[in-house]
């Protein structure tokens, strides 16, 4: 398969429904918010998911709605009563639901518990948006009939980039630069120091976030903003502080390495970045979808020149 099948590990649409919740298998509890009355997902069917994980506390951890883009998996058996596959398995084609798993449940069947979260319950909301039965077809038809929905699907994300990007820019009203590359750019403090070069470095404090759903903050070097983002953006054991880069070799993505040559110590500016020059088709690890446009807050603090090489006899 051409794409691989993401693992799951998200939800909460955001959805409200009148109906109590229901106490399911192994302690999970659930409510239905939609039900089509299709087929219910089966072990071994290809699933497209809209979904997003919060705590009970309301606290946001993570979202397909931010990056505009669902997650796919492969529905397996069950590894306990009452995980994540059992919800999955409630559910057909356009059905939605929510979801309560007890963590120190989960923890107790062995699996890790999430850092710096102080809550009883994770709590998914799942919007079944696509299912693929796998029934009685061979492992290759079912793979192509898997990969021909993906290619479509990754094509439509990728001719909405420039869209999603433009209504950005008006929704914030950005007087936004344009370089030759595509990158935009906003300077919203311009500094008096030194213009990096190549080969020199440059120490920077960055926010970066996603431009669609909440904008949610997915990496930063400042720990106040962490802090105030929540969920699994704070790390405690992380050094919160300015990193420093060397710049146009390649050592950040692509969108970085041009912008830090554009931006003079003490500058502040906005980066708006398009996949192309962030993390392309293929996103990063999970944790951004291919074709994701980012958006990064810079405060250039430092450019240290690249030391001159000290001639030989």
């Amino acid at each position: 398969m051409k794409k691989s099948i993401i693992v799951l590990g998200l939800a909460m649409l955001g959805l409200t429904a009148c109906s109590q919740f229901q106490e399911g298998e192994g302690g999970m509890q659930y409510k239905i918010i939609t039900d089509n009355g299709q087929p219910k997902i089966k072990e071994g069917d290809f699933v497209s998911i809209g979904a997003i994980i919060k705590t009970d506390g309301d606290s946001l951890l993570m979202s397909t709605y931010e990056t505009g883009q669902p997650t796919y998996m492969t529905a397996q058996a069950p590894n306990y009563p009452g995980d994540i596959t059992s919800a999955l398995l409630k559910l057909g084609s356009g059905d939605s639901a929510v979801f309560k798993f007890n963590i120190d449940s989960m923890v107790a069947r062995g699996l890790p518990k999430p850092e710096g979260i102080d809550s009883k319950f994770l709590v998914y909301t799942f919007k079944i948006n696509h299912v693929i039965p796998k029934g009685e077809l061979t492992d290759s038809l079912f793979q192509a009939e898997v990969e021909k929905y993906i290619v479509a699907e990754e094509e439509k994300i990728k001719n909405a980039e420039a869209g999603i990007i433009d209504n950005y820019i008006k929704k914030e009203d950005l007087s936004a630069k344009t370089t030759a590359s595509g990158l935009r750019y906003v300077i919203e403090k311009e500094g008096t120091g030194p213009l990096a070069k190549v080969g020199d470095s440059i120490t920077v404090n960055y926010t970066g976030h996603f431009i669609t759903g909440t904008k949610k903050v997915f990496d930063t070097s400042i720990e106040e903003v962490a802090k105030k983002e929540g969920g699994n953006v704070y790390n405690p054991q992380r050094p919160y502080e300015p990193i420093t880069i060397p710049v146009g070799l390649g050592a950040v993505i692509p969108g970085w390495d041009e912008a830090m040559q554009l931006l003079p110590e003490g500058t502040k500016a906005k980066l708006i970045v398009p996949s192309k020059l962030a993390y392309g088709e293929q996103g990063a690890m999970g944790a951004i979808a291919p074709y994701t446009p980012l958006a990064f807050e810079i405060e250039v603090v430092k450019v240290t020149p690249q030391k001159a090489e000290t001639p030989t006899n």
